[in-house]
């Protein structure tokens, strides 16, 4: 295992303290049900829609589900609501919006598939350690 999967969660947080505190609630909710590949694309200095993206992946249905249940949960928590959901049936890619950033849930062949990492490669990349 590389060192970088065995930092910590706080370390994780230190490395990236620029991302506001629901984007840090969202990549929590997401840690907590071990989401993999998890990255934040930070699309500011970009022409975007929103700000941000959270971008993981599931190995299942059952588990692209909880992912997305626990991000939404998390952030009710604090009043967030989502603007808009879609893929929530399918599974396959759940997008979670809330306008400043966008939560993506996806399963990894529709992962590699659509490639955002690759379409917004210009996107600062926040990138954090993959479960254990």
């Amino acid at each position: 295992m590389s060192k970088k999967a065995l930092t910590t969660s706080t370390e994780r947080r230190r490395k990236a303290p620029h991302l506001p505190a629901q984007i840090d609630r969202a990549v929590r909710a997401a840690e907590d049900k071990k989401a993999h590949g998890l990255v934040v694309l930070d699309l500011r200095k970009a022409a975007c829609f929103a700000d941000f993206f959270v971008i993981c992946s599931g190995t299942n249905a059952r588990q692209i589900r909880a992912i997305a249940d626990a991000v939404m949960e998390a952030l009710a928590l604090e009043g967030a609501r989502p603007a808009h959901i879609e893929g929530y049936d399918r599974s396959e890619w759940i997008l979670i919006d809330y306008f400043d950033f966008i939560v993506h849930v996806f399963a990894p062949e529709t992962r590699m598939f659509y490639g955002l990492e690759r379409l917004w490669g210009s996107a600062e990349r926040i990138e954090f350690p993959e479960p254990r």
